[in-house]
């Protein structure tokens, strides 16, 4: 699964690039929890909840179906 993961993060990366930001994967666990840790602009961003989760997360659970939730470490 965590090449699943990692192949739907690279598309997701150029929309991260294109505002400074980027996304790197941490770990995938079994009960499907992906931990992620946001860099660059998205680091310190004030949207950075709302683009884990309404962009990140649905992208990765549309993608990986098996991606339950994704959390920033």
């Amino acid at each position: 699964m965590k090449e699943k993961v990692q192949a739907a993060l690279e598309k997701i990366r150029p929309a991260l690039n294109a505002d400074g930001g980027d996304v790197e994967l941490v770990d995938v666990d079994n009960d499907g929890t992906v931990k992620v840790k946001l860099t660059g602009a998205c680091g310190a961003c004030p949207f950075a909840l709302l683009t884990l989760k309404q962009g990140i997360e649905e992208s990765l659970k549309e993608s990986v179906p098996e991606v339950k939730e994704v959390v920033a470490v």
